[in-house]
């Protein structure tokens, strides 16, 4: 894409979601970035600066999370699917689960789809992605030993917290990723310590199923996590993407 602003997020109106863009402390309305995307080139403001919260800055109809995307994890990646009723924006509070045992905060690089991904490959998967965000796939890794199929574990209200902005430059080869739990830095690493790239990974989801304009891929998390617990804040940074949770 050519054109246009780098970072994308979402407000809420009484009309409802809106694209904006980040401008100093304000926010500049932008045209629908899909529409754009679809036409190659990034979306051009349509409005005054405009003064409303954020909002998830998008809202997926297929949210598909990576496994086992981790160094020397002895299984290969698959995928599975998380639901998108479980996304939240950055600042959100989240209430932990207190029935599920420990709860886990896992840092991962999430890729924004652009457009239907048939024909994508390894090659040209950046030709499909409007950008990367931040999101954090919170879990409760005990539930695994009687959900191998991580509904349970994955499926707490509020376990997606995502942005709460996209940044459609960086790609999605050389992303940083951090966490830090309570201002303490405990994880910093990026997609190049991926054993299987982003691209790869893509190309995996899309060769059995279709995703489709605002759909998301996180492709994992590579020494990412930290437990967590009520009263703690987890701050998730994602090439330069501040997304902050605090835990009740």
């Amino acid at each position: 894409m050519t054109g246009g602003p780098r970072l994308l997020g979402r407000i809420a109106t009484a009309e409802g979601p809106r694209w904006v863009r980040p401008h100093g402390d304000r926010l500049i309305p932008v045209a629908d970035p899909f529409a754009a995307f679809a036409a190659g080139h990034r979306p051009a403001d349509v409005g005054e600066a405009v003064d409303a919260p954020l909002i998830a800055p998008v809202d997926p109809t297929v949210l598909v999370g990576i496994a086992q995307n981790e160094p020397e994890h002895v299984s290969p990646v698959q995928a599975w699917l998380k639901s998108p009723r479980t996304v939240v924006v950055g600042g959100a509070e989240v209430t932990l689960r207190r029935d599920a045992g420990a709860a886990v905060a896992e840092g991962e690089i999430a890729v924004v789809i652009g457009r239907a991904t048939a024909g994508l490959t390894a090659g040209n998967a950046q030709e499909f992605v409007l950008g990367v965000t931040a999101v954090n796939d919170l879990s409760s890794p005990e539930r695994v030993e009687f959900d191998p199929r991580n509904f349970e574990s994955k499926s707490g209200e509020g376990y997606t917290p995502l942005g709460p902005w996209i940044d459609t430059e960086v790609g999605i080869d050389d992303v940083e990723l951090s966490v830090a739990v309570d201002g303490r830095l405990v994880a910093e690493t990026g997609s190049r310590s991926l054993p299987v790239p982003i691209r790869e990974c893509l190309a995996y989801v899309a060769r059995w199923t279709p995703l489709g304009p605002g759909d998301v891929v996180m492709t994992g998390a590579p020494h990412s996590q930290a437990l967590v617990r009520p009263g703690q804040t987890v701050t998730i940074t994602v090439a330069g993407i501040d997304l902050v949770t605090p835990f009740a």
